[in-house]
């Protein structure tokens, strides 16, 4: 996340799935001092399990997203374009067929302190049937079958904001129908199917 730009200093965080554990990165550590034995074990109700460190302040978001999504990783970034972005608009419209990544027009969750309830559960609405959602006034959140494919997509969702955010700066953004969305997602189903995984 740091290589790519879509953290600064220790913001965002990145959860695991296996099962009824979560494993997740700690509160306030540097991302370049951060070993495996720094990422805490909790249970799915938030119980510490295996951990030397204060989770993640937003714990209950990534539970939440559990909760309610099939993920199997969460990665949270406060990457500039998405963050800028969630100033300008409700939603990041299909402005790309990369959209259909996420299962369509990427919803922007209203703005709630973080940490807080109130923003673990306006995530997990804005997920509903996507992929990846951004948090006014904050960030980004991006999840998939696992913390590979969910970086994959937090790394996507920011190039998408900053076109969009090129775009807007020169006129108002054409979009997508959403036949050519759905052809699309259809095509990149294949592609993905096609593609070689690394063992």
């Amino acid at each position: 996340m740091v290589a790519a730009g879509l953290v600064v200093g220790t913001a965002g965080n990145v959860s695991v799935r296996d099962g009824d554990v979560v494993a997740v990165t700690p509160s306030g550590l540097d991302y370049d001092r951060l070993s495996p034995a720094d990422v805490g074990l909790h249970a799915l109700d938030g119980t510490a399990l295996d951990a030397r460190h204060r989770p993640s302040s937003e714990l209950p978001l990534h539970l939440a997203v559990y909760a309610a999504t099939d993920a199997g990783a969460v990665v949270h970034t406060h990457s500039p374009a998405a963050t800028a972005l969630t100033l300008l608009v409700d939603e990041l419209p299909a402005v790309h067929y990369y959209v259909a990544m996420f299962g369509g027009p990427v919803r922007v969750a209203p703005y709630h302190p973080f940490g807080s309830p109130e923003l673990a559960a306006a995530t997990a609405e804005a997920l509903d049937g996507r992929r990846g959602a951004l948090l006014a006034h904050h960030g980004a959140v991006t999840i998939g079958a696992d913390v590979g494919q969910a970086l994959e997509l937090a790394i996507v969702l920011e190039w998408l904001a900053d076109v969009y955010l090129r775009a807007a700066a020169a006129g108002t953004p054409r979009v997508l129908p959403p036949a050519a969305l759905a052809q699309a997602d259809a095509a990149l189903a294949a592609y993905r199917a096609a593609r070689p995984r690394p063992e």
